[in-house]
């Protein structure tokens, strides 16, 4: 069989920057990402625990002598470490028997282990690394005409064209950013998001803590969720939600809150927390998350989505959209030191996203599919900017609006028009 080529992934250089300045570096998201190619691209010895040859052995060993398995030429990968949590504790030993020196190993996870306080003894030792699947740049959809790192660093012109058609989005939405994914056929590609919502509700939810989960409750929960993607719907909208369809998946609030807290600690769901600026009046800021999987292709694949459906409902599609830029936003932001939010107030007025630099920069960017609504998410994003007290915190960087559009441009007004298919970190 064919190898598949390694597309690069932002992770790369990342990656490499972490291994020059810790001992160890966890990399972590979720299954089926892209995590394990390219851990094992930058290692020079590996260990794969779920080996099925040789997980039996793995374990024993961890049982009894786990520094056996720390040996091998560094960086040494150890994948899935979370399957022997002891793994941790024996990586951070060895860093410190080793002087501290870096570049030492790197792990990754799929899930957070049962016992998350094994994870706090390692500050300082082991740095860490979120991946996520891949943004349209690194599944070459893009063309990255637009850098957001320049636009933060004050570049001024502005000019790009994006191909990726209204079509094309669609498709990229129901396909996901599934590294195995990219360049097959649409009807194979479209599989790949199917067959992990399926391995997530009838195995990875409970495996993760042990406990049995209903697969019709997971699967009524995660279709809910779907529903509410990009809003900031409650649990009790959740549960308000799953009880009109079927009485033989009803769920309470608590049972519902144990169900996300699992697919948290998988990474299937990441939420939007929301951005606290300074303001200059007191209105209140709400503090809700917004709801997001870490690929918008669960939410498709969840409600069995075709793209020809998708462009049947627009409505929909434009949350979806939201969901899309997101993901890329988020990882574009990994890469320039930098964190997503959103905004919203008890006045109505909201932010989709706010991308926020660790140095104290930001950007809010709105997210509009079509052209009508961007003279609308102009306003909103001018009327935020007049909001933010800017004596106690930076003026924005820029104001953006993220599209599926075609050509990018910077408005009379300062604001910036860009299509996600012309956007890179």
């Amino acid at each position: 069989m064919e190898r598949r080529t390694y597309l690069k992934r932002i992770a790369d250089q990342l990656l490499q920057e972490r291994l020059r300045s810790s001992g160890a570096v966890l990399v972590e998201g979720p299954k089926w990402c892209g995590k394990t190619a390219t851990a094992t691209r930058a290692s020079k010895s590996q260990l794969f625990m779920q080996d099925p040859d040789k997980s039996a052995s793995y374990l024993m060993a961890a049982d009894t002598k786990p520094s056996l398995l720390l040996q091998g030429d560094t960086p040494r990968l150890l994948d899935e470490w979370q399957s022997a949590p002891v793994l941790w504790d024996a990586v951070r030993f060895m860093v410190d028997q080793r002087g501290g020196r870096p570049g030492q190993f790197i792990l990754t996870g799929s899930a957070v282990p049962k016992d998350e306080s094994v994870q706090h003894t390692g500050t300082g030792r082991i740095s860490r690394l979120m991946m996520r699947p891949m943004s349209l740049f690194e599944s070459l959809e893009s063309n990255g005409m637009v850098s957001l790192k320049s636009l933060f660093d004050g570049k001024s012109d502005l000019e790009g064209f994006s191909d990726v058609s209204i079509e094309r989005i669609a498709s990229a939405i129901v396909r996901g950013g599934w590294p195995a994914s990219i360049g097959d056929e649409e009807s194979i590609a479209l599989r790949h998001a199917v067959d992990y919502v399926e391995a997530v509700i009838n195995a990875d939810i409970s495996g993760v803590d042990g406990v049995d989960k209903n697969p019709a409750r997971v699967r009524a929960l995660m279709r809910s969720y779907a529903r509410n993607i990009a809003t900031v719907a409650t649990i009790r909208t959740i549960h308000d939600d799953i009880a009109l369809g079927d009485a033989d998946t009803s769920v309470s609030e608590k049972t519902i809150s144990q169900y996300l807290t699992a697919l948290d600690r998988i990474f299937v769901t990441e939420n939007l927390p929301a951005w606290n600026p300074v303001l200059r009046s007191k209105t209140a800021i709400r503090t809700s998350v917004k709801r997001h999987f870490v690929d918008p292709s669960i939410a498709t694949a969840v409600m069995r989505l075709t793209p020809s459906r998708l462009l049947e409902d627009f409505q929909y599609f434009g949350f979806l959209f939201e969901s899309l830029c997101t993901r890329d936003l988020r990882v574009y932001a990994e890469a320039i030191d930098g964190q997503v939010f959103h905004y919203r107030d008890a006045s109505g007025l909201e932010s989709d996203t706010v991308v926020c630099l660790n140095d104290g920069r930001w950007a809010p960017i709105e997210v509009k599919l079509g052209t009508k609504e961007i003279e609308e998410a102009a306003e909103h994003l001018l009327e935020l900017k007049a909001k933010v007290d800017t004596k106690k915190m930076k003026e924005p960087s820029f104001l953006m609006i993220l599209t599926g559009t075609e050509f990018a441009y910077r408005r009379d007004d300062s604001v910036l028009v860009v299509p996600i298919g012309c956007l890179k970190d």
